[in-house]
């Protein structure tokens, strides 16, 4: 906008004509400011619509994109129904309006279609500014799984949404991830005061740490302490599935097949963590050790039909 009004600024004083109607000038600057909001209108609350089942919200929203035709269904019902502990919220409000906010939701999410409503509702009761708070709707698309076309979640580690992410003077202090761990006003109140608040996943959090530290080579190196300390804590293969997942799928391959192999580690009775392996090493290139890994699988689970199926296909490609 700085540019374009720069740009308008010039060639008004560059047109030679010492007579130039003022009104011809505000005019101009009034022309460029319009245009500016209306271009960033266009660009909040964008519908997808084609190739997808059902239609999703991607980019930059805010709560009227939310209470519109395809969504206002599950909002207003989840917004209606929650009732927020006013008490614990006269605690923290204050404090909470030197905080920006930023959520990462899809549309398409059942997680995100329950918390999000409650959370505008916690919001609203806190009086808490809303040009302090950025939605940012991703997609659901294979090829773009849980990304924005701006890529306001690159190095965000956005593995799971609902992710609510709190910033104090520019800086991330702390996130409520998928949902509270007790309740928004509960979380809320600990990361605004104590601040000892341990969001969910904290597995993918760290292994996320180590790799944008350490590498690849980081991690391996931690692969003995990071078993010791979550082989009875992670209740669920998915947990570092998904942010594999979500590594393949941002072009860190490496990345990625580093965490599924520790995932076959923690999860060794789960056949779905092999496969997840074996296919991306397939993808990428990798047949034989993609092969390797199945057969492996197979040792331990001999009668899981998935996991033949799936060395059958990897061989015959």
């Amino acid at each position: 906008m700085k540019q374009t009004l720069t740009t308008t600024f010039t060639t008004l004083i560059n047109s030679g004509n010492k007579f130039f109607n003022i009104k011809i000038i505000i005019y101009s600057i009034l022309l460029v400011f319009a245009l500016t909001f209306q271009l960033h209108a266009q660009n909040l609350n964008i519908e997808i619509t084609e190739n997808t089942k059902t239609p999703f919200l991607l980019g930059k929203i805010d709560k009227t994109g939310l209470q519109s035709d395809n969504y206002k269904t599950w909002f207003t019902k989840n917004y209606e129904d929650y009732k927020p502990n006013l008490e614990l919220i006269n605690s923290f409000a204050s404090k909470l309006k030197a905080y920006n906010i930023t959520l990462f939701m899809g549309t398409w999410c059942g997680d995100s279609k329950k918390q999000v409503p409650r959370l505008y509702k916690v919001l609203e009761a806190c009086n808490f500014p809303m040009n302090q708070l950025t939605v940012v709707a991703v997609s659901r698309q294979a090829h773009m799984y849980k990304q924005s076309p701006l890529h306001e979640e690159a190095g965000l580690n956005i593995h799971r949404v609902p992710a609510v992410i709190f910033y104090k003077n520019g800086k991330e202090v702390n996130r409520i991830v998928e949902h509270p761990v007790q309740s928004f006003e509960v979380d809320i109140q600990n990361i605004t005061t104590t601040n000892t608040y341990k969001p969910n996943y904290q597995i993918a959090a760290t292994v996320d740490k180590i790799l944008k530290k350490k590498g690849v080579k980081g991690l391996k190196k931690k692969r003995k302490k990071l078993l010791k300390k979550y082989k009875e804590t992670v209740t669920s293969m998915h947990e570092l599935n998904t942010y594999g997942r979500i590594l393949y799928g941002t072009n860190h391959i490496d990345e990625a097949i580093a965490v599924f192999k520790l995932n076959t580690e923690l999860f060794p009775n789960e056949p779905r963590s092999y496969m997840s392996l074996a296919n991306t090493l397939g993808v990428t290139g990798q047949k034989e050790k993609a092969i390797k890994v199945l057969e492996k699988a197979i040792k331990l689970h001999p009668k899981n039909d998935g996991l033949k199926q799936n060395l059958d296909v990897i061989k015959s490609n």
